[in-house]
């Protein structure tokens, strides 16, 4: 912690304030305060990375962490440099006075200090964690402890509702006019598997309410929201999203826009470059969001497979009970399928593939992928029998006509048109094709590569970077036919995907 001295300025109107300076950096979310080392203001003794400090400009405040400029080109000393993102929250713009503090003590931080070592907490703990953590009284250090505390030994299954509880209660509820409002999530793992974007016009297309509030990419080349972009927005606001469901019946949209448990959002945020993914956090992250975006069914799929995030039965049937739980214990009916994932779901893997292949499955196209429409229509069948007028085991077929009937392509295009649409991002220009090692069957692809290389090339940051898995798991091959083709934007970028696939010579191998 910095320890803080008060030096008395020439100015008496401007004692204990500084001049706000707007600094042109993006900090990924992070609130940071830059302080010149002769500062007017205060004189730091003892600086360690890190430290924190409270900004207040009339009513309004935040924490922020504290960097040390030795350049008076960045900030002078009676300055304090602010990124634009923290002006708009402070509410002040690039001249105003704010005044400096020592930061607050956070109360909560003791709860964390006891998850750290092993306590069990409960509901009040798990409430003021996440009402500090909504309030950013956290810097991304104390958020990690606090990641890392609850995946280290896990979490009991009340405190994952406690704390499930808390992230849907800590942003906005939102209500529909409908007593069934339907949802599917995913919980990942598989590159491609993009069903919920011909999910959700099908249903849509029979008559169910589903607004569909997904995620950005947290360890994978692209989540939802980001194939959806490539379509159109998704930065939606609630009044603009609630128009769509209106007009539409669905949407498929950014969650993290809405403020729909905003405190899944910052930990995300720390989750990411961790590539950290723990159940007892998963269950916590999807079952608010889909509390909080006031969802009454929602279809789990749990893929499971030797290179999936579940890799065995016994494992996905112990998520399920644990997904079931804490979803009843916050009123909501959830029904799970457990789904093979051997290989790959689809051709694309990253933002503009994915959102080709969605479209040829849509559009009833010859060459679409046939897994994606196949599994698309088992999930979708699945969710309508949600609806109490439909028989169980009918859902699929009912799927099925609505998909060859080009209702569900009438859905999506009005969904497009009225989230806004945007132009399909053009693949990256720079590939590099992988091929077959010999003749035979290709054996599955391992998932988890498949993602890191679609990373390595740009996904999902460059929407048109990714890998097209040419060959299915099983077809037959001939030696030096392409199974893979990287797409990447940059000459680095391609570079990057190359070094892994010659870290991983293996990543595509034949069988007799």
């Amino acid at each position: 912690m910095v320890a803080l001295t008060s030096t008395p300025t020439p100015d008496a109107d401007n004692e204990r304030t500084l001049k706000l300076r707007r600094i042109a950096l993006d900090t990924h979310g992070e609130r940071v305060a830059v302080l010149n080392r002769r500062c007017a203001l205060f004189h730091v003794e003892r600086f360690q990375a890190l430290a924190r400090l409270e900004v207040r400009c009339g009513e309004q405040s935040l924490i922020a962490v504290l960097v040390i400029a030795d350049d008076a080109a960045l900030v002078d000393p009676d300055e304090v440099g602010l990124s634009a993102q923290c002006l708009t929250q402070l509410g002040a713009s690039e001249g105003d006075r704010v005044a400096i503090h020592p930061p607050p003590r956070i109360p909560s931080l003791s709860a964390i200090r006891r998850k750290i070592g092993g306590e069990v907490l409960g509901e009040a703990d798990y409430r003021a964690v996440v009402e500090d953590i909504v309030s950013g009284q956290y810097s991304k250090t104390e958020l990690t402890a606090f990641v890392v505390a609850c995946a280290m030994d896990g979490l009991e299954r009340d405190e994952v509702v406690h704390l499930t509880r808390a992230m849907a209660d800590a942003g906005r509820q939102l209500t529909w006019p409908r007593p069934l409002v339907v949802d599917k999530h995913c919980i990942g793992g598989i590159p491609g598997n993009r069903t919920s974007m011909v999910v959700v016009p099908i249903v849509a297309a029979h008559g169910l309410l589903m607004p569909k509030t997904s995620s950005r990419a947290i360890t994978s080349p692209a989540g939802t929201a980001d194939t959806m972009e490539c379509l159109a927005r998704v930065d939606l606001t609630l009044a603009e999203m609630r128009a769509v469901v209106e007009t539409q019946g669905a949407c498929i949209c950014w969650g993290g826009a809405m403020a729909l448990s905003p405190a899944d959002d910052i930990l995300i945020s720390v989750e990411r470059p961790l590539s950290l993914d723990a159940e007892t956090q998963m269950v916590a992250s999807i079952i608010s969001k889909k509390v909080a975006a006031g969802s009454t069914h929602v279809l789990l799929d749990i893929p499971v497979g030797a290179t999936a995030k579940v890799r065995s039965m016994e494992r996905a049937r112990r998520l399920a009970k644990l997904f079931r739980y804490v979803a009843g214990q916050l009123g909501l009916t959830l029904e799970v399928a457990t789904t093979a994932a051997r290989h790959p779901i689809g051709r694309g893997v990253g933002p503009a593939l994915e959102a080709r292949d969605v479209m040829q499955v849509l559009r009833s196209e010859e060459h679409a992928p046939r897994d994606l429409l196949q599994k698309s229509l088992e999930l979708a069948g699945r969710v309508i029998e949600f609806d109490p007028d439909v028989p169980f085991g009918q859902g699929y077929a009912l799927a099925r006509e609505i998909l060859e009937s080009q209702r569900a392509l009438d859905v999506m295009q009005g969904i497009v048109q009225a989230q806004g649409p945007r132009p399909m991002p053009e693949l990256g220009r720079l590939t590099h094709e992988v091929c077959a090692p010999g003749a035979g069957r290709l054996a599955p692809l391992d998932n988890f590569l498949i993602a890191r290389l679609a990373r390595a090339a740009g996904a999902p940051f460059v929407r048109g970077a990714g890998v097209d898995v040419l060959v299915a798991a099983d077809d037959r091959v001939t030696e030096g036919q392409p199974v893979l083709r990287v797409h990447a934007g940059t000459d680095a970028e391609l570079g990057f995907a190359i070094d892994m696939l010659e870290a991983h010579p293996d990543l595509v191998t034949v069988e007799a």
